[in-house]
């Protein structure tokens, strides 16, 4: 996983995320201007260059050949978009690496085209939806613990989130600042199998239309999924991952807060306040946040939207490095 960081210049160019001598092919990239208000601009491998999705909006997928053109060995390239490469903006790219050139999984009821990176736990699928229960293979080998869907053909569907801490009864939406609500229609009250995951008639997760899904499972020393309860006090709750977060996700699922983004990229040091919404076009924000540690992260807020006390605060983090190689901050 890589989090990347460059000023836009509204010309045609590549992207390296290498860091310290390593970088990757990322199959999964997600892009978002800090500067200004502008869309989060999601893209992936299975998809095709080219083709966006904004996890603040309901929109449909969207062809456009002036954002990001290719993924690279080493990165990914961009054309002269607004959003993903604006004059002078500062701009934030988180990239996941999954497998590449997708095949076909066979293994529920709906095939899908699946590129699965079993070792970092990520894979990215396409399928056709049938707004009937039906489960789809993830091509993971194992349970995913987080799963994001969208229908990509048409505008006016939520994205919806599985997260396992709040169960397969339950969904949350990327775009929306909604606590987690149940409805047996997005995930079919069925917890995914090392093999698939389940869905029903839910026009977010399994309408007739093609959908994407990104699904992650955690692999210890790199990603971790969980849960935290507030307590209300500056001296928040510690999140233990055993390792050195890179990337962390977190939202209120008692509350109606925004999703808040945070990364050591942007944040060198503790404290980590620089905040992102995958809810929001906003811009970047500096104010509360959290600590980003060797061997998790510590909310340093007394109340919500972090630390509500007694509320509850699902999360997904992504490591530096693993857990031997990270260091104190």
């Amino acid at each position: 996983m890589a989090a990347t960081l460059y000023t836009g210049n509204a010309t045609a160019r590549s992207i390296s995320n290498e860091v310290n001598g390593v970088s990757m092919q990322p199959d999964f990239v997600w892009i978002k201007d800090r500067s200004v208000a502008n869309d989060h601009y999601l893209f992936d491998s299975v998809r095709g260059a080219g083709k966006e999705l904004f996890s603040n909006l309901t929109a449909a997928e969207v062809t456009d050949v002036n954002q990001l053109t290719a993924f690279n060995s080493n990165g990914f390239s961009l054309g002269t978009g607004n959003g993903s490469n604006s004059t002078s903006s500062a701009i934030a790219a988180w990239q996941w690496k999954a497998g590449g050139t997708a095949v076909s999984n066979t293994a529920g009821s709906i095939t899908s085209s699946v590129s699965a990176n079993t070792t970092a736990g990520f894979s990215v699928l396409t399928y056709t939806g049938t707004l009937a229960a039906a489960t789809i293979g993830h091509g993971l080998g194992v349970a995913p613990q987080m799963i994001i869907t969208k229908n990509r053909a048409q505008a006016g569907y939520n994205w919806r989130v599985y997260h396992v801490s709040i169960g397969a009864t339950n969904y949350m939406s990327l775009n929306l600042t909604s606590a987690s609500a149940a409805a047996s229609s997005v995930w079919n009250n069925t917890t995914p199998t090392s093999t698939v995951f389940s869905v029903a008639a839910d026009g977010g997760s399994n309408n007739t239309d093609t959908m994407v899904a990104y699904c992650f499972a955690p692999v210890a020393g790199y990603s971790a999924f969980g849960k935290y309860t507030g307590n209300g006090s500056a001296e928040g709750p510690f999140v233990y991952t055993n390792f050195r977060p890179r990337f962390v996700l977190i939202k209120s699922s008692s509350d109606a807060v925004n999703w808040y983004v945070y990364d050591t990229s942007r944040d060198t040091s503790n404290l980590a306040g620089n905040q992102l919404y995958p809810n929001l076009s906003n811009a970047e924000v500096s104010s509360v946040g959290i600590d980003i540690l060797s061997n998790g992260f510590k909310v340093r807020y007394n109340a919500s939207p972090l630390n509500a006390s007694g509320s509850t605060h699902i999360y997904a983090c992504f490591a530096e490095n693993p857990f031997k190689f990270a260091n104190s901050r």
